[in-house]
Protein backbone atom coordinates (compact mmCIF):
# COMPACT_ATOMS: atom_id res chain seq x y z
CA UNK A 1 0.00 0.00 0.00
CA UNK A 2 1.33 3.85 -0.35
CA UNK A 3 0.31 4.66 3.14
CA UNK A 4 1.28 2.56 6.34
CA UNK A 5 -2.35 3.48 7.85
CA UNK A 6 -5.51 1.80 7.00
CA UNK A 7 -8.90 2.58 6.70
CA UNK A 8 -11.14 3.52 9.23
CA UNK A 9 -14.73 2.82 8.85
CA UNK A 10 -18.00 3.58 10.61
CA UNK A 11 -21.58 2.46 10.33
CA UNK A 12 -24.17 5.50 9.99
CA UNK A 13 -27.46 5.29 11.19
CA UNK A 14 -30.59 6.02 10.41
CA UNK A 15 -32.90 3.49 12.49
CA UNK A 16 -34.04 1.30 9.05
CA UNK A 17 -31.91 2.21 6.59
CA UNK A 18 -30.38 5.15 4.80
CA UNK A 19 -33.05 4.56 2.35
CA UNK A 20 -36.00 6.07 2.30
CA UNK A 21 -38.02 3.11 1.84
CA UNK A 22 -36.23 0.84 4.62
CA UNK A 23 -38.69 -0.12 7.11
CA UNK A 24 -40.85 -1.43 4.17
CA UNK A 25 -38.02 -3.49 2.94
CA UNK A 26 -38.14 -7.41 4.82
CA UNK A 27 -34.35 -6.82 5.78
CA UNK A 28 -35.17 -4.11 8.56
CA UNK A 29 -36.66 -3.86 11.64
CA UNK A 30 -40.09 -2.29 11.56
CA UNK A 31 -40.60 -1.77 14.70
CA UNK A 32 -36.47 -0.91 15.54
CA UNK A 33 -37.44 3.13 16.00
CA UNK A 34 -38.83 2.44 19.34
CA UNK A 35 -36.63 -0.93 20.21
CA UNK A 36 -33.34 -0.65 21.38
CA UNK A 37 -32.65 -4.16 20.91
CA UNK A 38 -32.45 -3.23 17.14
CA UNK A 39 -29.76 -1.01 17.67
CA UNK A 40 -28.01 -3.23 19.80
CA UNK A 41 -27.98 -5.54 17.24
CA UNK A 42 -26.50 -3.21 14.55
CA UNK A 43 -24.30 -2.37 17.51
CA UNK A 44 -22.89 -5.70 17.94
CA UNK A 45 -22.75 -6.59 14.34
CA UNK A 46 -20.46 -3.44 13.69
CA UNK A 47 -18.12 -4.28 16.63
CA UNK A 48 -17.85 -7.95 15.43
CA UNK A 49 -16.54 -6.69 12.17
CA UNK A 50 -14.09 -3.99 13.72
CA UNK A 51 -15.35 -1.42 12.68
CA UNK A 52 -14.46 1.94 13.95
CA UNK A 53 -17.79 3.22 15.46
CA UNK A 54 -21.92 3.75 14.78
CA UNK A 55 -22.82 7.80 13.59
CA UNK A 56 -26.05 8.87 14.50
CA UNK A 57 -27.41 11.34 12.82
CA UNK A 58 -30.22 13.56 14.22
CA UNK A 59 -33.06 16.37 13.62
CA UNK A 60 -34.40 17.20 17.14
CA UNK A 61 -37.58 18.01 15.18
CA UNK A 62 -40.88 15.91 13.53
CA UNK A 63 -40.61 16.94 9.94
CA UNK A 64 -43.30 19.11 8.24
CA UNK A 65 -44.16 19.28 4.79
CA UNK A 66 -46.82 16.68 3.11
CA UNK A 67 -48.81 14.97 5.63
CA UNK A 68 -49.38 12.13 3.24
CA UNK A 69 -45.66 12.13 1.93
CA UNK A 70 -44.68 11.85 5.76
CA UNK A 71 -47.17 9.31 7.08
CA UNK A 72 -44.48 7.25 4.25
CA UNK A 73 -41.35 7.69 5.63
CA UNK A 74 -40.65 7.81 9.42
CA UNK A 75 -36.81 8.91 9.54
CA UNK A 76 -37.67 11.99 11.39
CA UNK A 77 -40.82 11.15 12.40
CA UNK A 78 -40.40 8.44 15.49
CA UNK A 79 -36.73 7.76 16.64
CA UNK A 80 -34.32 8.04 19.76
CA UNK A 81 -32.37 11.16 21.09
CA UNK A 82 -28.82 9.69 20.13
CA UNK A 83 -26.88 11.15 23.30
CA UNK A 84 -29.37 8.59 25.24
CA UNK A 85 -29.10 5.81 22.49
CA UNK A 86 -25.25 5.75 22.27
CA UNK A 87 -24.91 5.89 26.28
CA UNK A 88 -27.21 2.85 26.47
CA UNK A 89 -25.72 0.84 23.22
CA UNK A 90 -22.15 1.79 25.28
CA UNK A 91 -23.10 -0.76 27.71
CA UNK A 92 -23.61 -3.79 25.51
CA UNK A 93 -20.58 -3.15 23.72
CA UNK A 94 -16.16 -3.16 24.48
CA UNK A 95 -14.37 -1.21 21.87
CA UNK A 96 -16.77 0.30 19.20
CA UNK A 97 -17.01 3.94 19.28
CA UNK A 98 -20.21 6.25 18.85
CA UNK A 99 -20.32 9.90 17.23
CA UNK A 100 -23.64 11.62 18.10
CA UNK A 101 -25.41 14.85 16.13
CA UNK A 102 -25.98 17.57 18.76
CA UNK A 103 -27.08 21.12 17.34
CA UNK A 104 -25.02 24.23 18.50
CA UNK A 105 -28.49 26.09 17.65
CA UNK A 106 -29.99 24.24 20.10
CA UNK A 107 -28.17 23.48 23.30
CA UNK A 108 -26.28 25.52 25.53
CA UNK A 109 -22.56 24.45 25.59
CA UNK A 110 -22.85 23.52 29.24
CA UNK A 111 -25.31 20.61 28.27
CA UNK A 112 -23.09 19.62 25.46
CA UNK A 113 -20.06 19.41 27.51
CA UNK A 114 -21.99 17.42 30.31
CA UNK A 115 -23.49 15.11 28.61
CA UNK A 116 -20.92 14.08 26.10
CA UNK A 117 -18.40 13.86 29.43
CA UNK A 118 -20.88 12.15 30.85
CA UNK A 119 -21.30 9.22 28.11
CA UNK A 120 -17.22 9.31 27.79
CA UNK A 121 -16.58 8.05 30.82
CA UNK A 122 -19.08 5.65 30.79
CA UNK A 123 -18.67 4.07 27.58
CA UNK A 124 -14.62 4.21 29.04
CA UNK A 125 -13.41 6.72 26.01
CA UNK A 126 -15.97 5.85 23.16
CA UNK A 127 -17.95 9.08 22.55
CA UNK A 128 -18.04 11.61 19.77
CA UNK A 129 -19.61 14.67 19.49
CA UNK A 130 -21.08 15.73 15.63
CA UNK A 131 -20.86 19.04 15.50
CA UNK A 132 -23.89 20.82 13.29
CA UNK A 133 -25.43 24.08 12.99
CA UNK A 134 -28.69 22.70 11.99
CA UNK A 135 -30.19 23.64 8.60
CA UNK A 136 -34.05 23.00 8.56
CA UNK A 137 -36.38 25.35 9.85
CA UNK A 138 -38.74 22.66 11.69
CA UNK A 139 -36.32 22.97 14.20
CA UNK A 140 -36.58 26.04 15.97
CA UNK A 141 -40.19 26.07 16.03
CA UNK A 142 -39.83 24.11 18.94
CA UNK A 143 -37.30 25.99 20.49
CA UNK A 144 -38.63 29.40 20.62
CA UNK A 145 -37.26 30.46 17.57
CA UNK A 146 -38.87 31.46 13.89
CA UNK A 147 -37.11 29.71 11.72
CA UNK A 148 -33.72 28.93 10.91
CA UNK A 149 -30.55 31.87 11.71
CA UNK A 150 -28.73 33.05 8.81
CA UNK A 151 -25.95 30.72 7.60
CA UNK A 152 -22.81 33.32 9.25
CA UNK A 153 -24.69 33.67 12.37
CA UNK A 154 -25.22 29.92 12.77
CA UNK A 155 -21.60 29.41 12.16
CA UNK A 156 -20.31 32.51 14.61
CA UNK A 157 -22.29 30.90 17.54
CA UNK A 158 -20.73 27.79 16.50
CA UNK A 159 -17.66 28.69 16.80
CA UNK A 160 -17.68 30.31 20.25
CA UNK A 161 -19.70 27.63 21.28
CA UNK A 162 -16.95 24.70 20.69
CA UNK A 163 -14.75 26.78 22.09
CA UNK A 164 -16.51 27.11 25.54
CA UNK A 165 -17.04 23.04 25.43
CA UNK A 166 -13.52 22.65 24.86
CA UNK A 167 -12.47 25.27 27.80
CA UNK A 168 -15.44 22.89 29.83
CA UNK A 169 -13.93 19.30 29.19
CA UNK A 170 -10.19 20.95 30.48
CA UNK A 171 -11.80 22.05 33.85
CA UNK A 172 -10.33 19.59 35.27
CA UNK A 173 -6.45 18.63 34.82
CA UNK A 174 -5.34 15.33 34.30
CA UNK A 175 -4.09 14.45 37.53
CA UNK A 176 -6.83 16.48 39.57
CA UNK A 177 -8.13 13.96 41.41
CA UNK A 178 -6.74 13.06 44.43
CA UNK A 179 -9.15 10.33 46.13
CA UNK A 180 -7.28 10.80 49.25
CA UNK A 181 -8.75 9.31 52.47
CA UNK A 182 -6.18 10.10 54.48
CA UNK A 183 -5.55 13.80 53.60
CA UNK A 184 -9.97 14.41 53.32
CA UNK A 185 -8.88 15.55 49.93
CA UNK A 186 -10.88 14.20 46.66
CA UNK A 187 -9.17 16.58 44.26
CA UNK A 188 -6.45 18.70 44.15
CA UNK A 189 -8.39 22.86 44.14
CA UNK A 190 -5.07 24.16 42.46
CA UNK A 191 -6.01 21.94 39.34
CA UNK A 192 -9.61 22.34 39.50
CA UNK A 193 -10.81 25.39 37.19
CA UNK A 194 -13.33 28.07 36.54
CA UNK A 195 -13.82 29.20 32.87
CA UNK A 196 -15.21 32.54 33.19
CA UNK A 197 -16.11 32.77 29.69
CA UNK A 198 -17.70 36.24 27.96
CA UNK A 199 -18.48 36.32 24.75
CA UNK A 200 -20.96 37.50 22.31
CA UNK A 201 -23.37 34.86 22.46
CA UNK A 202 -22.70 32.99 25.83
CA UNK A 203 -21.67 33.78 29.43
CA UNK A 204 -20.30 30.82 30.84
CA UNK A 205 -18.54 30.46 34.56
CA UNK A 206 -17.77 26.74 34.67
CA UNK A 207 -16.05 24.85 35.76
CA UNK A 208 -17.83 21.26 34.78
CA UNK A 209 -18.76 19.16 37.59
CA UNK A 210 -17.13 15.81 35.72
CA UNK A 211 -13.63 15.01 35.26
CA UNK A 212 -11.68 14.72 32.55
CA UNK A 213 -12.86 11.90 30.20
CA UNK A 214 -10.97 8.76 29.13
CA UNK A 215 -9.89 9.81 26.36
CA UNK A 216 -9.22 13.46 27.53
CA UNK A 217 -12.36 14.40 25.82
CA UNK A 218 -14.51 13.20 23.49
CA UNK A 219 -13.77 13.08 19.58
CA UNK A 220 -15.02 16.08 17.30
CA UNK A 221 -17.04 15.40 13.89
CA UNK A 222 -17.76 17.93 11.77
CA UNK A 223 -19.63 18.26 7.93
CA UNK A 224 -19.95 21.25 5.47
CA UNK A 225 -18.77 21.97 2.47
CA UNK A 226 -18.56 25.66 2.86
CA UNK A 227 -15.57 28.15 3.46
CA UNK A 228 -16.88 28.50 7.63
CA UNK A 229 -17.54 24.99 7.99
CA UNK A 230 -13.50 24.15 6.32
CA UNK A 231 -12.30 26.00 8.47
CA UNK A 232 -14.36 25.27 12.10
CA UNK A 233 -13.07 21.76 10.82
CA UNK A 234 -9.20 22.62 10.16
CA UNK A 235 -9.30 24.36 13.77
CA UNK A 236 -11.55 21.73 15.65
CA UNK A 237 -12.66 18.90 14.26
CA UNK A 238 -10.83 15.10 14.50
CA UNK A 239 -13.28 13.40 11.95
CA UNK A 240 -15.19 15.06 8.54
CA UNK A 241 -18.13 13.93 7.26
CA UNK A 242 -17.33 14.83 3.74
CA UNK A 243 -20.05 15.50 0.53
CA UNK A 244 -17.96 15.58 -2.32
CA UNK A 245 -19.85 13.09 -4.99
CA UNK A 246 -16.47 12.60 -6.73
CA UNK A 247 -12.92 11.71 -6.49
CA UNK A 248 -11.16 14.35 -7.86
CA UNK A 249 -13.43 16.81 -5.82
CA UNK A 250 -12.41 14.80 -2.58
CA UNK A 251 -9.04 14.93 -3.17
CA UNK A 252 -9.63 18.70 -3.41
CA UNK A 253 -11.74 18.61 -0.33
CA UNK A 254 -9.39 16.51 1.32
CA UNK A 255 -6.46 18.70 0.75
CA UNK A 256 -7.99 21.95 1.08
CA UNK A 257 -9.33 21.24 4.84
CA UNK A 258 -5.95 19.46 5.75
CA UNK A 259 -3.82 22.01 4.41
CA UNK A 260 -5.59 24.76 7.18
CA UNK A 261 -4.41 22.23 9.90
CA UNK A 262 -0.63 23.61 10.26
CA UNK A 263 -1.65 27.37 11.36
CA UNK A 264 -3.77 26.08 13.96
CA UNK A 265 -0.83 24.16 15.39
CA UNK A 266 -2.54 20.53 14.07
CA UNK A 267 -1.13 17.72 12.50
CA UNK A 268 -3.13 16.28 9.57
CA UNK A 269 -3.30 13.07 10.77
CA UNK A 270 -5.48 14.40 13.97
CA UNK A 271 -8.33 14.60 11.41
CA UNK A 272 -10.08 11.95 9.47
CA UNK A 273 -11.73 12.73 6.37
CA UNK A 274 -14.49 9.75 5.96
CA UNK A 275 -16.48 9.91 2.78
CA UNK A 276 -20.22 8.93 3.33
CA UNK A 277 -21.20 6.42 0.97
CA UNK A 278 -24.22 4.37 0.26
CA UNK A 279 -23.29 0.69 -0.46
CA UNK A 280 -25.62 -2.12 -1.86
CA UNK A 281 -23.30 -5.35 -2.12
CA UNK A 282 -24.04 -8.66 -3.66
CA UNK A 283 -22.14 -11.30 -4.99
CA UNK A 284 -22.75 -10.80 -8.21
CA UNK A 285 -23.43 -7.07 -10.17
CA UNK A 286 -26.74 -8.33 -10.87
CA UNK A 287 -27.64 -9.57 -7.47
CA UNK A 288 -26.48 -5.65 -5.76
CA UNK A 289 -28.34 -3.83 -8.28
CA UNK A 290 -31.24 -5.85 -7.60
CA UNK A 291 -30.94 -4.89 -4.08
CA UNK A 292 -30.61 -1.38 -4.87
CA UNK A 293 -33.66 -1.30 -7.65
CA UNK A 294 -35.76 -3.55 -4.74
CA UNK A 295 -35.66 -0.16 -2.73
CA UNK A 296 -36.37 2.09 -5.46
CA UNK A 297 -39.44 0.47 -6.19
CA UNK A 298 -40.57 0.36 -2.65
CA UNK A 299 -40.44 3.96 -2.83
CA UNK A 300 -43.27 6.60 -3.10
CA UNK A 301 -42.62 9.28 -5.68
CA UNK A 302 -44.37 11.97 -2.90
CA UNK A 303 -41.59 10.57 -0.72
CA UNK A 304 -39.31 11.30 -2.81
CA UNK A 305 -40.84 14.88 -4.00
CA UNK A 306 -41.08 16.19 -0.28
CA UNK A 307 -37.00 15.07 0.49
CA UNK A 308 -35.61 17.61 -2.52
CA UNK A 309 -39.06 20.32 -2.01
CA UNK A 310 -37.63 20.03 2.19
CA UNK A 311 -33.51 20.49 0.86
CA UNK A 312 -34.45 22.75 -1.76
CA UNK A 313 -37.36 24.79 -0.41
CA UNK A 314 -38.90 24.84 -3.69
CA UNK A 315 -42.74 24.19 -4.58
CA UNK A 316 -42.55 20.70 -6.61
CA UNK A 317 -46.21 20.74 -6.32
CA UNK A 318 -47.82 19.62 -9.83
CA UNK A 319 -44.14 19.15 -11.25
CA UNK A 320 -44.58 16.73 -14.37
CA UNK A 321 -41.70 13.85 -12.74
CA UNK A 322 -40.92 12.45 -16.58
CA UNK A 323 -40.16 15.83 -17.72
CA UNK A 324 -36.70 17.56 -16.77
CA UNK A 325 -36.30 19.37 -13.19
CA UNK A 326 -37.82 23.21 -14.18
CA UNK A 327 -34.52 25.55 -13.21
CA UNK A 328 -36.71 28.24 -12.90
CA UNK A 329 -38.12 26.53 -9.53
CA UNK A 330 -34.10 25.93 -8.35
CA UNK A 331 -32.80 28.47 -5.64
CA UNK A 332 -29.85 30.45 -6.26
CA UNK A 333 -28.15 28.58 -3.55
CA UNK A 334 -28.26 26.58 -0.43
CA UNK A 335 -29.73 27.06 2.42
CA UNK A 336 -28.65 24.00 3.66
CA UNK A 337 -25.33 22.04 2.79
CA UNK A 338 -23.30 23.96 0.54
CA UNK A 339 -21.99 20.60 -0.96
CA UNK A 340 -25.06 18.71 -1.04
CA UNK A 341 -26.82 21.41 -3.07
CA UNK A 342 -23.95 21.67 -5.45
CA UNK A 343 -24.17 17.97 -6.31
CA UNK A 344 -28.18 18.37 -7.20
CA UNK A 345 -27.35 21.14 -9.29
CA UNK A 346 -24.64 19.36 -11.02
CA UNK A 347 -27.38 16.55 -11.72
CA UNK A 348 -30.28 18.60 -13.06
CA UNK A 349 -28.56 20.32 -15.37
CA UNK A 350 -28.04 17.34 -17.36
CA UNK A 351 -31.40 17.27 -18.23
CA UNK A 352 -32.50 14.49 -16.26
CA UNK A 353 -36.32 13.80 -15.00
CA UNK A 354 -38.00 14.78 -12.38
CA UNK A 355 -38.27 10.89 -11.08
CA UNK A 356 -34.65 10.11 -12.17
CA UNK A 357 -33.53 12.94 -9.96
CA UNK A 358 -35.52 11.14 -7.27
CA UNK A 359 -34.08 8.32 -7.33
CA UNK A 360 -30.65 10.02 -7.33
CA UNK A 361 -31.27 11.89 -4.71
CA UNK A 362 -32.54 8.65 -2.92
CA UNK A 363 -29.57 6.53 -3.30
CA UNK A 364 -26.58 9.12 -3.39
CA UNK A 365 -28.05 12.65 -1.46
CA UNK A 366 -24.82 12.68 1.05
CA UNK A 367 -22.29 11.34 -0.67
CA UNK A 368 -21.91 8.16 -3.61
CA UNK A 369 -23.70 5.39 -4.27
CA UNK A 370 -22.04 2.32 -5.07
CA UNK A 371 -23.27 -1.02 -6.17
CA UNK A 372 -21.20 -3.90 -6.91
CA UNK A 373 -19.27 -6.94 -5.95
CA UNK A 374 -17.04 -6.95 -2.84
CA UNK A 375 -14.05 -6.67 -5.19
CA UNK A 376 -15.55 -3.94 -6.90
CA UNK A 377 -16.29 -2.26 -3.93
CA UNK A 378 -13.04 -2.41 -2.19
CA UNK A 379 -11.31 -1.50 -5.67
CA UNK A 380 -13.40 1.78 -5.08
CA UNK A 381 -12.40 1.80 -1.53
CA UNK A 382 -8.91 1.61 -1.90
CA UNK A 383 -8.24 4.04 -4.85
CA UNK A 384 -10.06 6.94 -2.91
CA UNK A 385 -7.95 6.00 0.42
CA UNK A 386 -4.85 5.49 -1.68
CA UNK A 387 -4.82 8.33 -3.31
CA UNK A 388 -5.76 10.41 -0.02
CA UNK A 389 -9.42 11.22 -1.00
CA UNK A 390 -10.46 9.68 2.30
CA UNK A 391 -9.41 8.39 5.08
CA UNK A 392 -12.19 5.97 5.22
CA UNK A 393 -15.89 6.21 4.83
CA UNK A 394 -18.99 6.90 6.32
CA UNK A 395 -21.25 3.40 5.49
CA UNK A 396 -24.64 4.30 4.61
CA UNK A 397 -26.64 0.77 4.53
CA UNK A 398 -29.47 0.99 2.22
CA UNK A 399 -30.99 -1.22 4.96
CA UNK A 400 -30.46 -2.13 9.00
CA UNK A 401 -28.81 -4.46 9.52
CA UNK A 402 -29.28 -6.40 6.69
CA UNK A 403 -27.19 -4.22 4.39
CA UNK A 404 -24.47 -4.65 7.34
CA UNK A 405 -24.79 -7.65 7.55
CA UNK A 406 -23.85 -8.26 4.04
CA UNK A 407 -21.01 -5.93 3.94
CA UNK A 408 -19.31 -7.61 6.87
CA UNK A 409 -20.14 -10.95 5.31
CA UNK A 410 -18.68 -9.43 1.43
CA UNK A 411 -16.56 -6.31 2.31
CA UNK A 412 -14.15 -6.80 5.35
CA UNK A 413 -12.45 -9.95 4.06
CA UNK A 414 -11.83 -8.54 1.02
CA UNK A 415 -10.54 -5.23 2.71
CA UNK A 416 -8.56 -7.36 4.84
CA UNK A 417 -7.04 -9.24 2.13
CA UNK A 418 -5.68 -6.44 0.77
CA UNK A 419 -4.00 -5.36 4.36
CA UNK A 420 -6.42 -2.22 4.00
CA UNK A 421 -8.56 -2.78 7.45
CA UNK A 422 -7.98 -3.96 10.92
CA UNK A 423 -8.00 -7.60 12.01
CA UNK A 424 -8.46 -6.57 15.80
CA UNK A 425 -8.79 -3.04 17.35
CA UNK A 426 -5.55 -1.66 18.21
CA UNK A 427 -7.21 0.32 21.25
CA UNK A 428 -10.18 0.34 23.64
CA UNK A 429 -11.01 4.45 23.07
CA UNK A 430 -12.37 5.89 19.98
CA UNK A 431 -9.50 8.23 19.87
CA UNK A 432 -6.60 5.03 19.80
CA UNK A 433 -8.60 3.17 17.14
CA UNK A 434 -9.13 6.41 15.03
CA UNK A 435 -5.08 7.06 15.61
CA UNK A 436 -5.76 10.46 16.67
CA UNK A 437 -3.68 12.00 19.89
CA UNK A 438 -5.33 13.06 22.93
CA UNK A 439 -5.68 16.74 23.57
CA UNK A 440 -3.61 18.66 26.04
CA UNK A 441 -5.28 20.18 28.54
CA UNK A 442 -4.48 23.65 28.82
CA UNK A 443 -3.74 24.48 32.26
CA UNK A 444 -1.47 21.52 32.77
CA UNK A 445 0.30 22.52 29.79
CA UNK A 446 0.61 25.95 31.19
CA UNK A 447 1.50 24.87 34.38
CA UNK A 448 4.36 22.65 32.83
CA UNK A 449 5.91 25.69 30.96
CA UNK A 450 6.39 27.66 34.17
Amino acid sequence: MSRPDQLKLGTFVYTFGFHPAAWMHPGSDVRGANDLSHLKKVAQISEAAKLDFMFFADSPAAAIGDPAALARQPTKMNRFEPITAITALSQHTEKLGFVATASTSYYEPYNIARLFASADHMSGGRMCWNVVTSDHDETGYNYNREGLPPHAERYERCEEFVDVVFGLWDSYEPDALLLDRESGFYHDQHKLHELNHHGKHFQVRGPLNIARTPQGRPVIAQAGGSEPGMELAARTAEMVFSLASNIEKNRAFYANVKGRMAKYGRHEDDLKIMPGIVINVGETEEEAEAKAQQLVDLMHPDVGLLMLQEFLEADLRGVDLDKPFPMERMPEKAKGSKALFDELKEFVTQGHTMRELITHYARRHTGNGLTGTPSQIADFMQEWFETRAADGFILMFPTLPSSLEDFTRLVVPELRRRGLFREEYEASTLRGNLGISEPGNRYAQARAAE
